[in-house]
C-alpha cells in the first residue's frame, strides 16, 4: 500500500483475538445472535426433510393419492418449494437493501408462515402446491438474508465461524424433521388407522421456531453495515459498540466502524464510475443501475468465468443427488429392500444424523486442507457411493427378502453419502462462490450463484420421482455420474482459493485487459487514506483517535 500503514490489517487483529470457536465466545453477544438468527437455517433444513416422512404416510397418501400415484405430479408437489425459493432469492437484494436486513427477514417469516398454515391446513393438493409454493418464497429469502445479516453484524475474524454455524442449523434441521417424521407417524396407527394429526403435526410445528424467530428478530439491532448505507452512521457506532461489549470510543470499535464506511464508500464510487449517468436516485436510474451491473458479469471475460465457476459449483452440488436423498429418503429405502413404512422412516432418521455429524468438523480443516481436495474427495466418494448402490439394487431389486443383507449394505452407502456430502459440497460449495468475486461484484455474482442452487434444486426435485419410476437403478448411476463428473469439473477448471488474496484472485482466473481486482485494491486504498484507516505517519493512529 504504497509504504502506507493499514491500521485495520494490524491494530484490529492485535486487539480483535482469536478467531473461530474461541472468538465466538470471546463475542458472547454475537454469537448468540446468530444462533437465533440461524433459526432461519433451522426452518430452511427443517423444511427440506419434513416432506419426505409427510410423502410417504398413509393418511396424506389418501387425501393425496391423485398426486402422490403420479410420479409426475408428485415431483411438483416436492419441487413446487424450490421454484418459490428461485422467485423468493432473486428478490432478496432489493428487500435488504429497502426494509432492512432484519425487516426481511420479519417479511420472509411472515411469508413463510402463511404458506405453512396453508399446508397444515389442506383438505387437497391444491393448497399442498399453493401452500408449498409460498413457503418457498420465504425460504428462498432467508436463505440469504440470515447469512447477510450475520456476516454484517459479526466481526471478521469469526465471520467463516458463523458460516458454518448456519450450515450446521440446516442440518440440525433436517435431521429433526427426520425424527419428527418418525414419531408422529406412530398416531392412530402407522396403516389404515392412521389420524391426519401424523401428518399435520410435523408440518405445523415449523411454525414454533418460525414465530421465535418473527417476534424476537424485532428486538435484534439493525446491521451496522446497511445503517451506513442510510446515512445513520450514529446509530451504526451504536449498534456496534453494544454488539463488541465496548466503549463506541475503543479503538477496536472505531477501526470495525471506519472499515464499513469505507466499504461504503468504496461501493458508492464504484458505481458513480462505472454508471455516471444512473446516480439520481430515482426509481428509472436505480432499475438501470441494477441491470447494467448484473450485464457486467457477462461482459467482462474474466468475471464471466467466474460466473460459470460459481453457477456449475452450485449445479454439480444439487446434482450429486443430495436433495433426491434427502426429499424421497423412504421411497428410496422401500427400493433397497426395507419393508414396512417405520422402517424407512428409522432409516431415513439416519441420514440426518449421519449429515449433521458430518457437517461439524468442516470448519475445522476446510482452511487448513484447501477447498478443492475436500470437494474432490467427497464427490468421488458420493459418485461409488451411488454407483454401488445402483450394482446392488440391479442385482437384487427382484429378490430383496433372499438377499438381506446386501439390502442393509446399499442402506448403509446411502447413509455414507450423507456423510460425504457433510463435510465436503455442502459447506464447501458455498465458500467457493463467496469468494471467487471482487469486491465490487461479490453479492451480484454470490445472488446468480444462489439461484443457481435453487433453480436445480427444483429441476432435482421434480425429475427424481419419475426417475425412480421408470429408470430403476438407473437413477442411481445417474446421479453417480454427475457426481463424479462435479469432482472432475473442480479438480480440472475451479482452481484453489484456499489463502488467495483479492489481488491475487485476478491472477488466478486470468487476466484479460485491466485488472478489476487491482483497481478495486488501489481505489479502496485511496479512501483509506481518505478516513484514516491507512496513514503514512506513526502506527495505530487514525484521526488523531488512536494512541499506541
Amino acid at each position: 500500500m504504497a509504504g502506507g500503514i493499514p491500521v485495520s490489517a494490524s491494530r484490529r487483529r492485535a486487539l480483535a483475538g482469536e478467531s473461530g470457536w474461541k472468538g465466538l465466545v470471546r463475542n458472547r453477544r454475537i454469537f448468540a445472535i446468530a444462533v437465533f438468527a440461524s433459526l432461519g437455517g433451522l426452518l430452511y433444513g427443517y423444511n427440506q426433510g419434513v416432506f419426505s416422512g409427510v410423502l410417504g404416510m398413509h393418511d396424506f397418501d389418501s387425501r393425496m393419492a391423485s398426486v402422490v400415484n403420479d410420479p409426475t405430479k408428485k415431483g411438483w408437489f416436492v419441487s413446487i418449494l424450490e421454484l418459490g425459493a428461485w422467485f423468493g432469492v432473486l428478490t432478496t437484494g432489493y428487500f435488504a437493501d429497502k426494509l432492512s436486513r432484519k425487516y426481511t427477514i420479519e417479511l420472509s417469516v411472515v411469508v413463510f408462515c402463511v404458506g405453512v398454515i396453508v399446508q397444515t391446513a389442506a383438505q387437497g393438493p391444491q393448497s399442498i402446491y399453493g401452500g408449498r409454493f409460498i413457503t418457498g418464497l420465504g425460504i428462498g429469502s432467508l436463505s440469504a438474508v440470515v447469512p447477510l445479516y450475520n456476516a454484517e453484524l459479526a466481526p471478521p475474524e469469526v465471520r467463516g465461524s458463523l458460516v458454518a454455524l448456519q450450515q450446521l442449523a440446516i442440518t440440525f434441521g433436517i435431521m429433526i424433521s427426520f425424527w419428527i417424521d418418525y414419531g408422529t407417524n406412530f398416531i392412530g396407527g402407522a396403516g389404515s388407522t392412521q389420524s391426519e394429526a401424523a401428518w399435520r403435526i410435523p408440518l405445523a410445528l415449523q411454525l414454533v421456531p418460525a414465530l421465535i424467530l418473527g417476534a424476537g428478530i424485532l428486538f435484534m439491532p439493525f446491521s451496522p453495515r446497511w445503517l451506513i448505507n442510510q446515512g445513520r452512521d450514529d446509530e451504526a457506532l451504536a449498534v456496534l459498540s453494544k454488539a463488541r461489549c465496548l466503549s463506541s470510543e475503543s479503538e477496536l470499535v472505531q477501526i470495525e466502524f471506519l472499515e464499513i464506511k469505507a466499504q461504503y464508500l468504496f461501493e458508492k464510487e464504484i458505481s458513480a464510475v462505472n454508471f455516471p449517468d444512473y446516480q439520481d436516485d430515482t426509481f428509472g436510474s436505480n432499475a438501470k443501475l441494477a441491470f447494467y451491473s448484473y450485464l457486467s458479469l457477462l461482459i467482462n471475460p474474466t468475471l464471466f468465468r467466474r460466473i460459470m465457476v460459481g453457477t456449475l459449483t452450485m449445479f454439480f452440488q444439487q446434482w450429486t443427488g443430495v436433495n433426491a436423498i434427502l426429499y424421497y429418503a423412504p421411497s428410496i429405502f422401500q427400493n433397497l429392500g426395507l419393508t414396512g413404512n417405520t422402517t424407512d422412516l428409522l432409516a431415513t432418521g439416519v441420514v440426518g444424523i449421519a449429515m449433521f455429524l458430518a457437517t461439524i468438523p468442516a470448519v475445522i480443516y476446510v482452511d487448513q486442507v484447501g477447498r478443492k481436495p475436500v470437494l474432490v474427495s467427497g464427490a468421488f466418494l458420493m459418485g461409488a457411493c451411488h454407483l454401488i448402490v445402483a450394482v446392488l439394487v440391479g442385482l437384487y431389486h427382484d429378490s430383496w427378502p433372499s438377499h438381506v443383507a446386501a439390502g442393509w449394505a446399499a442402506c448403509a452407502l446411502v447413509w455414507v453419502f450423507a456423510m460425504g456430502f457433510g463435510y465436503s459440497w455442502g459447506p464447501c460449495a458455498w465458500v467457493i462462490v463467496a469468494e471467487i468475486f471482487p469486491l465490487s461484484v461479490r453479492s451480484k455474482g454470490l445472488s446468480i450463484a444462489a439461484s443457481s442452487n435453487w433453480m436445480n434444486n427444483f429441476i432435482v426435485g421434480q425429475v427424481t420421482p419419475t426417475m425412480i419410476a421408470h429408470l430403476g437403478f438407473g437413477t442411481f448411476i445417474f446421479f453417480g455420474v454427475f457426481s463424479l463428473l462435479g469432482g472432475f469439473f473442480i479438480m480440472f477448471f475451479v482452481p484453489e482459493t484456499k489463502g488467495v488474496t483479492l489481488e491475487e484472485m485476478e491472477e488466478v482466473f486470468g487476466v484479460t485487459g485491466q485488472n478489476l481486482a487491482v483497481e478495486d485494491a488501489q481505489r479502496l486504498d485511496a479512501i483509506h487514506r481518505r478516513i484514516g484507516l491507512v496513514t503514512d505517519d506513526a502506527p495505530f493512529e487514525v484521526e488523531g483517535k488512536f494512541d499506541e
